[in-house]
């Protein structure tokens, strides 16, 4: 039933999206801070402790209400358990309106608004960031939100679930990034700082977790757009962006819908807290980026194409999945 749990919660996602200030995420929150607070002593396996109590902890308890649910009551509201699972992890609207407001100031012209509007979004200072680079950063940033709050997310519940485990995938994977990121936040920010054994055992679980979905996607971006481009892109230039499995999905992106990604923007972003924030020379930006157009609108509207069409292909795919199980 995983087609239909994750078809339900994403029309209800679309029709209701969850507050940005909700109670489940500030608990979340408030759980992270509490085990690296009280589990974080530093050591190596420390930091392990502390990550499989963060996000173990709570995928496991996810499983057992879904078995609960599953053997008292039924199926039908073990699926309902899957779609109020799914609703809280998968989504577009976690971040779509950050796309939508910066797309609308450009469109318009308000250069501006849009910096304002990408400042906010990442908590940087843009400076005097052109018009091309902030329509590259607005791809590169909205692109790994797609991937991390819909692809990745429907890739390890798809799975998981095939095996009879519910909605665990969902709570593994978000949980595995969200911990991941608050860390180095914190540690960043200075406001009770995690360890450095805590930082490297969240970022190593989270590169191995995120290395099937990110592939995935990226697969499915070459489906969707043009295909040959995107494995070249995927082949061959991946490792010039800081992080693996980013790389794989920004590179298939460049070549899917042709547009030059990466360069001294991404080498910038990898270090959000130095002085010059996201301001560079434009002649800079071009130094180690893939190959392609320079980014212009219009490719903002082609990324939405391309995320829309890879999530239908992703639905038809699991429906026939879910046809074959039935007739089968």
């Amino acid at each position: 039933m995983s087609f239909f749990a994750i078809l339900f919660a994403l029309l209800i996602e679309q029709a209701r999206p969850l507050a940005r200030s909700n109670p489940i995420h500030a608990g979340l929150r408030a759980w992270a801070l509490s085990v690296s607070r009280n589990f974080d002593a530093g050591k190596a396996h420390h930091g392990w402790v502390a990550w499989s109590l963060a996000v173990l902890v709570p995928a496991l308890v996810t499983l057992a209400i879904h078995w609960a649910l599953l053997w008292g009551l039924g199926w039908p509201f073990a699926v309902l358990w899957s779609v109020a699972v799914l609703y809280i992890t998968l989504g577009f609207r976690q971040f779509s309106h950050h796309f939508t407001g910066i797309r609308d100031a450009l469109e318009e012209g308000n250069e501006d608004a849009a910096r304002e509007r990408l400042a906010h979004w990442q908590q940087v200072d843009v400076g005097v960031l052109p018009r091309s680079e902030i329509v590259r950063h607005v791809i590169e940033y909205s692109v790994i939100a797609a991937h991390r709050h819909v692809f990745g997310v429907l890739a390890w519940f798809s799975v998981l679930a095939a095996l009879g485990l519910g909605p665990t995938g969902a709570v593994l994977y978000r949980l595995a990034e969200f911990v991941a990121r608050y860390w180095h936040y914190k540690r960043r920010s200075g406001a009770q700082p995690a360890s450095e054994s805590l930082q490297r055992a969240s970022v190593l679980a989270w590169t191995v977790i995120d290395w099937l979905p990110a592939r995935l996607t990226a697969l499915s971006f070459a489906v969707v757009g043009s295909f040959e481009e995107a494995i070249e892109g995927w082949r061959f230039h991946a490792q010039r962006f800081p992080n693996d499995n980013d790389g794989v999905v920004l590179a298939a992106t460049a070549g899917a819908i042709n547009v030059r990604l990466g360069g001294e923007a991404l080498k910038a972003r990898a270090d959000l807290h130095a002085p010059q924030g996201l301001e560079m020379d434009a002649d800079m930006a071009d130094s180690d980026s893939t190959p392609g157009r320079a980014p212009e609108v219009g490719h903002l509207r082609s990324v939405v194409g391309l995320v829309w069409r890879s999530v239908v292909v992703w639905m038809l795919l699991l429906a026939l999945l879910t046809l074959a199980r039935l007739l089968g």
